[in-house]
């Protein structure tokens, strides 16, 4: 049977790569990344063991604490990124428990992450080759440290299957998470300035994690080279303890979830309420805009555009701090007013097979562009007025206004009329409706990419207009140059928007059943 749940995990997959060439591509590119990726973590742990054994021990501990944690974390932050082996889908098969887990386990090893943690972890016993006993020990380590990331992965996916269930958890959750991976980068300049501020830092962290399970295993070769074998086996027998406490606590999450599997809460909702449909002109595009709003609202996929906004002061911020020059904050409505903008140039994509609701009641396809301007434009338009004015004010620079003004309301308007078109002329696979925003299918990304790359510039040529207005008045100082970049902005602004909603619209109109057939296949 286990043999069994493996030769599924690789149809699957093989399977996943005959469904577009696109997808073949991207997990090629994956795989070309991961084994560069695994090379340069092949040879930095076989430079590190040339070097002193104490700075030998304090990276170990300390690569191999983040790649366990890593694992322990990712399953939190992207739920469904791969589920593959669902064990929702076992419950309807008789599969003895034992041999149940004992395949999920080893098939959470078949990819490309687990393919280069089980090698990373295998090459610590060329780093502690100096040292007989210690790379004998590093093999079993490692195998029992790999084996530890994927009991703990699963039953953490294992346990979290009954709180997805929820809807409203899935989307709370997905969102939030979105937040740390944001703001990555201060977190890294974080922790890198503690470690410049303090040279004992590294080695007392280490010292504390080397007795926490996250770092227990790859700190049993360096005790065992330090000739402290008591310590060793202290350290490994707390590692066989976690796992086989996670073992047991998956075992029973697992025999829970198979014969309580999750289902879907139902609410009810008083009769006449129309909610959002009630406020919205009773127009084919206020219809339109009622529902895309409701998207930005209740969709995570949608707030996974949106929740970098109020994010944007901070790594801005961040950016600028070094310098001490903070008026890159000055731009903070351009650059908010361009990436909102943006945010809609994939909304056919989303809504997946919703779409013929568009398409069977008739709506044209300036109706619909329009609908999704407005429902954008709701939130949008005050949040890039307030993100314009408010840096100005508080770094008393008010008399670039007119210009930043004149940039923001350029980008939203230029850049919501652009992807009217854009969208309506180009589809990619996208996260499906209840899904994680992080659950992207195989070979989507290269495409993605590309679209978007080449999106940008074009939307940066709309722009030259402005953006050259905006330089000459910061290179002139000259007054009449600002307001002429704001005459800019709302004059060709409103007209891209208008001539963006109608050729999308066109080409809506002409493209319907197609666009319909490309958005039911993005699975």
């Amino acid at each position: 049977m286990v043999a069994h749940l493996l030769k599924l995990k690789l149809l699957l997959l093989r399977n996943s790569l005959r469904r577009s060439t696109w997808q073949l591509v991207g997990v090629v590119l994956g795989g070309l990344y991961g084994l560069g990726l695994l090379g340069l973590i092949v040879a930095g742990l076989i430079v590190l063991g040339t070097l002193d054994l104490d700075l030998m021990r304090t990276v170990a501990v300390l690569g191999g604490s983040a790649a366990v944690l890593g694992w322990l974390v990712i399953p939190l932050v992207a739920s469904g990124v791969d589920m593959t082996l669902d064990p929702a889908r076992f419950v309807t098969f008789a599969v003895p428990m034992r041999q149940l887990m004992a395949g999920l386990a080893l098939g959470g090893v078949i990819g490309i992450p687990g393919i280069v943690t089980l090698v990373a972890f295998l090459t610590l016993a060329l780093t502690w080759i100096r040292y007989p006993a210690a790379a004998v020990a590093a093999i079993v380590c490692a195998l029992c440290a790999v084996l530890l990331c994927i009991v703990g992965s699963r039953l953490i996916t294992t346990a979290g299957t009954a709180l997805s269930s929820s809807r409203r958890f899935k989307d709370l959750s997905s969102t939030v998470a979105i937040i740390p991976l944001i703001l990555l980068g201060p977190i890294f300049a974080g922790i890198t300035a503690g470690f410049q501020n303090s040279p004992e830092f590294a080695g007392e962290l280490a010292d504390i994690l080397a007795w926490t399970p996250l770092g227990v295993f790859v700190a049993v070769p360096a005790d065992l080279a330090a000739g402290d074998a008591l310590t060793a086996v202290a350290r490994f027998c707390i590692g066989i303890g976690t796992i086989a406490g996670l073992a047991y606590l998956w075992h029973k999450s697992l025999s829970h979830a198979l014969v309580t599997p999750p289902y879907n809460a139902v609410t009810r909702k008083g009769a006449g309420n129309l909610g959002l449909f009630a406020r919205f002109p009773g127009t084919p595009t206020g219809a339109v805009a009622a529902r895309a709003f409701t998207y930005w609202i209740r969709d995570p996929r949608y707030a996974a555009s949106v929740i970098v906004v109020p994010l944007l002061p901070i790594l801005l911020w961040f950016i600028s701090r070094d310098s001490g020059d903070l008026s890159l904050l000055n731009y903070l409505g351009p650059i908010t007013a361009f990436l909102l903008a943006w945010s809609i140039s994939a909304d056919i994509s989303y809504d997946n097979t919703a779409f013929w609701l568009h398409l069977s009641a008739g709506i044209s396809g300036t109706a619909d562009r329009a609908g999704r301007v407005l429902a954008l434009m709701v939130f949008a338009l005050p949040v890039v007025l307030v993100f314009t004015i408010v840096p100005l004010w508080l770094s008393e620079s008010l008399a670039d206004l007119p210009m930043m003004l004149g940039l923001s309301l350029g980008a939203l308007l230029t850049g919501a009329g652009f992807s009217s078109v854009l969208s309506a002329r180009y589809t990619y696979n996208v996260p499906l409706p209840g899904e994680s925003p992080f659950k992207t299918p195989p070979g989507t990304g290269f495409s993605m990419l590309a679209i978007q790359a080449i999106g940008w510039v074009v939307l940066m040529v709309l722009l030259l207009p402005e953006i050259a207005l905006a330089i000459a008045y910061l290179v002139t100082g000259d007054a009449v140059l600002g307001w002429l970049t704001l005459l800019a902005g709302v004059v060709l602004g409103t007209a891209v928007l208008i001539g963006g909603v109608r050729l999308g619209g066109a080409w809506y109109d002409k493209r319907g059943p197609e666009l319909l057939q490309a958005v039911s296949v993005n699975k």
